[in-house]
């Protein structure tokens, strides 16, 4: 892994994010959110928006409480993109078709609907998440309290077996075609940041020469959060089941809140320090991100160019 290439010393900070969508990239500025989709035609479509919601509160200046606002508002933001994204190719493929729970939605909230149904997804995606790699795990390894006195490694062990889990839920998913696209686009939405932060002209050729991976990757906050859940549910010991469940999801805001602290500390510091605590999620992001082509390092600079403003040291992070 070439350090010097992800943590270039020449390179100027910035809060620009992404993600990646279906056949196209997601770009958040500090003014401009912009959604760049290659068609099936190869058209590039983008849509652009100004930044609200969530991201404008007062409390995103406020230290590990902004941590959780930007999870999730990166959650109901990232459930948009991907929505928007995917109706392009129903579309084209004519497979749309709204189910039951959809037309219940449309017909009692009216215009209102679609928020409901992000909204939804996110809170279904949240449960999901928190049930299977933050419940299942400490219940699974409830049978180790027979035979290990120790609290501190019975939560070691499950940690262990949390981050496992998490490894191989992603290499499971990354054996799909649609996702290895996805993963792909990720690269690109990497490469393009890395192309900007080192004051290079957006162009193919640029950006083609950097590195798939980068300190601030959600992939990389998401290995902070095991490492720091780790950390914390060691404080409480080892209770009875039902108390472990309950004094986990208590401590997940606060599990999020420092890990986001951290990635924002790993993405403008240069020190030795963070390379060190890097290294385990910038290793993860192999799984997530694939060397991507120049079609699709077209779209990603096509999302980047629409979220620039003249004030290009604006940082949604001071």
């Amino acid at each position: 892994m070439d350090f010097e290439k992800i943590f270039r010393k020449q390179a100027r900070p910035t809060s620009i994010g992404g993600q990646a969508v279906i056949e196209g990239v997601m770009m958040r500025g500090p003014k401009d959110i912009a959604i760049a989709v290659r068609k099936q035609d190869q058209e590039i479509v983008v849509k652009k928006e100004e930044v609200k919601g969530m991201a404008k509160s007062a409390l995103t200046k406020v230290p590990i409480i902004r941590g959780v606002i930007a999870l999730l508002d990166a959650m109901v933001l990232g459930v948009k993109s991907l929505t928007y994204s995917a109706e392009f190719f129903e579309e084209e493929d004519g497979t749309e078709e709204k189910g039951k729970f959809e037309i219940w939605v449309e017909n009692t909230f009216g215009d209102k609907a679609g928020d409901i149904l992000i909204y939804f997804s996110v809170f279904t995606a949240l449960a999901f998440g928190i049930l299977l790699f933050i419940i299942s795990p400490t219940v699974a390894m409830n049978f180790l309290k027979e035979k290990i006195s120790s609290p501190w490694m019975l939560n070691l062990i499950e940690g262990v077996f949390r981050i496992l889990l998490f490894i191989g839920y992603v290499s499971l998913i990354s054996r799909m075609k649609d996702i290895k696209r996805v993963f792909q686009y990720h690269g690109a939405e990497h490469k393009t940041i890395h192309c900007y932060e080192s004051n290079l002209p957006l162009t193919v050729e640029n950006a083609r020469q950097f590195p798939t991976l980068h300190p601030r990757c959600g992939t990389s906050f998401l290995v902070f959060v095991m490492v720091v859940s780790l950390l914390l549910f060691s404080m409480v010991g080892w209770p009875n089941p039902v108390m472990r469940v309950l004094s986990r999801l208590l401590l997940m805001p606060i599990v999020a809140g420092i890990s986001y602290e951290i990635i924002k500390w790993a993405g403008k510091s240069q020190s030795k320090m963070v390379r060190y605590i890097s290294y385990p999620g910038l290793l993860f992001q192999k799984l997530t991100t694939r060397e991507p082509d120049d079609s699709q390092l077209e779209v990603a600079i096509e999302a980047m160019k629409n979220v620039l403003t003249d004030d290009k040291e604006a940082d949604l992070w001071q």
